[in-house]
C-alpha cells in the first residue's frame, strides 16, 4: 500500500503529465499511459467482467484522453478521476451496446424460427372437415354420391366410374359434376 504522500505525488504526476499532453506533448502520454492505464481498464473490468471488452475500452478511453486532453479542468479533479470516470461511463455504453445487439440477434432468431406444429389441432380440423364432407355427401342423390366417391375417393378416372356403374360417360360425367357443385355450395365454397 503506497504512502499518502506517495499518492499525492502520483495524482501530481499525472495531472502535470495531462498538462502536457493537452499540449501535444507525445512523450507525457506515454507516461500518462503508464500512469492511468491500468487505474481505467480495472474500471472497465469491474463494470463489464469480461477482459476482451475491458481492453478494447482501456483502448478507447486512452485514445479519448489523448484527443480531448485540452478539455480536462485541473479545479474539477484529477486526471486519475476524470479519466476513470470516462472509462465507468464507456463500459456502461459497451455493456448497453452489447444487450442491444444480444437482444436484436434474439429477436431475429425468434423471427426466423418455425412455428411449432400443433398435430392435434391439425388432426381435429381434419376431422371437423371430414364431419363437414360426409355430411355434404348425405345431401347428394345416391348416383351422384356413388360417382364422386368412385372418382375421388377410389381415385378412378372418369371412364372407369363409367365402366363400373355400366353407365355411359356422358352420365358419369354430369352426375361427378352436379354432385361436385351440391357440395360446394353445402360446403360454403366459393366458385
Amino acid at each position: 500500500m503506497s504512502s499518502p504522500d506517495a499518492r499525492t505525488s502520483a495524482r501530481q504526476a499525472a495531472d502535470q503529465a495531462l498538462a502536457r499532453v493537452a499540449a501535444g506533448d507525445l512523450d507525457a502520454f506515454a507516461s500518462l499511459y503508464d500512469m492511468l492505464s491500468p487505474a481505467v481498464h480495472g474500471t472497465a473490468l469491474a463494470v463489464l467482467r469480461d477482459p476482451d471488452h475491458a481492453a478494447e475500452v482501456t483502448q478507447e478511453v486512452m485514445v479519448e484522453i489523448w484527443r480531448t486532453a485540452a478539455r480536462w479542468d485541473a479545479r474539477r479533479g484529477s486526471a486519475r478521476s476524470w479519466a476513470t470516470t470516462m472509462a465507468h461511463r464507456r463500459a456502461v455504453d459497451r455493456v448497453r451496446s452489447v444487450q442491444a445487439q444480444r437482444d436484436r440477434d434474439q429477436a431475429v432468431l425468434d423471427a426466423d424460427r418455425p412455428r411449432e406444429f400443433d398435430v392435434v389441432a391439425e388432426q381435429a380440423e381434419e376431422h371437423l372437415e371430414a364431419q363437414r364432407v360426409r355430411h355434404c355427401l348425405g345431401g347428394l342423390t345416391d348416383t351422384q354420391r356413388e360417382a364422386v366417391v368412385l372418382a375421388y375417393y377410389d381415385g378412378r378416372t372418369y371412364r372407369e366410374v363409367a365402366e363400373h356403374l355400366d353407365a355411359p360417360l356422358p352420365t358419369v360425367k354430369s352426375r361427378i359434376r352436379d354432385g361436385l357443385v351440391r357440395l360446394r355450395d353445402c360446403l360454403g365454397v366459393a366458385a
